[in-house]
């Protein structure tokens, strides 16, 4: 069982253009993900906005990134980032779930979802925003 912490940063309607100003600077491989290509756009703004995106390079430099769909709350600056861990053990994720998620607020339910055999996110009692999943290959562009 292996488990990572990335940085997860948010916006709204600008990460691809930071996602790829990172992967200029620091290498690496760039996933990016649309809401158009997850079927998960709700407004017409959302279908070329980054549902999942991230930089990873071999000198350890890794970031996430996506797009605050329109129907959520959004002020750039505010709440800009998501502590997200991934780990392979659907067990271990639901384990680190059930202890963050005592006092806390839930965003989304531990459950599967399109990219992820098991995907939640939850604010913490300290005001923390975490998302755990389950990794998962992804072939996109």
């Amino acid at each position: 069982m292996t488990i990572t912490t990335t940085t997860h940063l948010n916006f709204r309607g600008d990460a691809r253009a930071a996602l790829e100003f990172y992967h200029s600077i620091f290498g690496g491989e760039i996933v990016l993900a649309t809401y158009a290509d997850a079927h998960t756009a709700q407004d017409a703004a959302e279908p070329n906005w980054i549902t999942f995106g991230q930089v990873t390079a071999e000198n350890g430099f890794s970031v996430m990134a996506y797009d605050v769909q329109v129907r959520r709350p959004f002020e750039r600056g505010a709440n800009s980032f998501f502590v997200s861990v991934r780990g392979t053990s659907a067990d271990e994720i639901s384990t680190f779930w059930k202890g963050l998620s005592e006092g806390a607020t839930i965003v989304e339910d531990l459950a599967p979802a399109g990219w992820s055999p098991l995907y939640g996110m939850l604010t913490d009692r300290f005001g923390v925003t975490w998302v755990l999943d389950v990794a998962a290959g992804y072939s996109g562009s």
